[in-house]
């Protein structure tokens, strides 16, 4: 059985999907800066076109903030780093919920912007923590 040696299986353990630096809360953040610095153009701005304008835009950048807070707490962060951080999970709900509807993607006002900011260098600081601890 020659096929079956071919196909052997390999075990690789990490504690990501893929080794790492391929995760990295900045991807948030840089959408997150892209939704406030929207917010602030969008006050600034009585032209009915260009408000229009900003509200979709925004809001797309908003659904990329929420893609990446995802990724990061479903593929990168793992049941140790919960146990050690147990407000990770909160933290990354209400990171998502002002991105969304509640929060970031549902008002121009600059200060939610800056909420979701504020939850993203949360989310930050505890993902570099565990990466000088790996």
């Amino acid at each position: 059985m020659r096929f079956t040696r071919m196909f052997s299986t390999v075990e690789a353990t990490a504690h990501c999907d893929l080794p790492c630096g391929v995760y990295d809360p900045a991807q948030a953040r840089i959408e997150a800066e892209s939704v406030k610095a929207i917010q602030e153009k969008y006050q600034a701005n009585e032209d009915p076109a260009f408000r229009t304008r900003a509200i979709l835009i925004k809001e797309q950048r908003s659904d990329l903030v929420k893609h990446h807070l995802w990724v990061l707490w479903t593929d990168y962060f793992k049941p140790p780093h919960f146990e050690k951080y147990p407000q990770l999970h909160e933290l990354f709900n209400k990171a998502t919920k002002q991105a969304g509807a509640a929060g970031g993607k549902g008002s121009m006002d600059p200060a939610e912007g800056q909420k979701l900011l504020d939850y993203i260098a949360e989310i930050d600081k505890i993902f570099w923590e565990t990466k000088a601890a790996a």
